[in-house]
């Protein structure tokens, strides 16, 4: 029996454990207050930091490819830093030197390869080797169209529009970029 599966992409949310949560009060306090308890819990806000940027290198969410009911392709996503979106837009943006300034201007960015250096930079290392960055892949897409030179190429080639659409939505939010900042501020 095979297994059927809903068109577009499917995002797998991974499961948060449990172990490490602790609940969370508010309580109101005043300066003198909030400073003696922020030394009396030094070593916990330094422990959560760590645990912090710990759980975004590790956190990923597996990305899948359906079409016709039928898993073309499947890989995992990380979250991004603010460094890495901005590499990608530097490297996609054309600039032109403005005479009166002195200094170089953003003219226009490509979209479309924006879009996808962010699919791939997102991208687990291993996941990548596989997929984008595969030679054999790279020939076979070459036989069947041309100038398939790089990953970026793969990716511009193999997903549709709106699955690329869906995958930086899933990117963005993995990054912590979310629609309401109130929930981000409270979670």
């Amino acid at each position: 029996m095979s297994k059927e599966f809903v068109k577009g992409v499917t995002i797998r949310e991974s499961e948060p454990e449990a172990e490490n949560t602790q609940q969370v009060g508010e309580y109101e306090t005043d300066t003198k207050d909030t400073q003696a308890l922020m030394r009396a819990n030094e070593e916990d806000f330094i422990q959560g930091l760590i645990a912090a940027a710990e759980f975004v290198s590790e956190e990923t969410q597996r990305i899948e490819i359906i079409r016709d009911k039928r898993l073309f392709f499947a890989f995992n996503i990380r979250p991004l830093s603010s460094q890495e979106y901005e590499k990608c837009k530097r490297k996609h943006t054309k600039y032109v030197r403005n005479k009166q300034l002195g200094m170089k201007l953003p003219e226009e960015t490509d979209r479309i390869k924006y879009q996808s250096a962010i699919i791939y930079e997102a991208t687990v290392a291993e996941d990548r080797a596989k997929l984008w960055d595969n030679r054999k892949i790279w020939e076979a897409l070459n036989a069947k169209k041309d100038r398939i030179m790089n990953g970026l190429d793969v990716i511009e080639y193999t997903l549709k529009a709106g699955e690329k659409d869906r995958i930086l939505e899933a990117i963005d939010k993995l990054s912590g970029y979310e629609d309401n900042l109130e929930d981000v501020i409270k979670n």
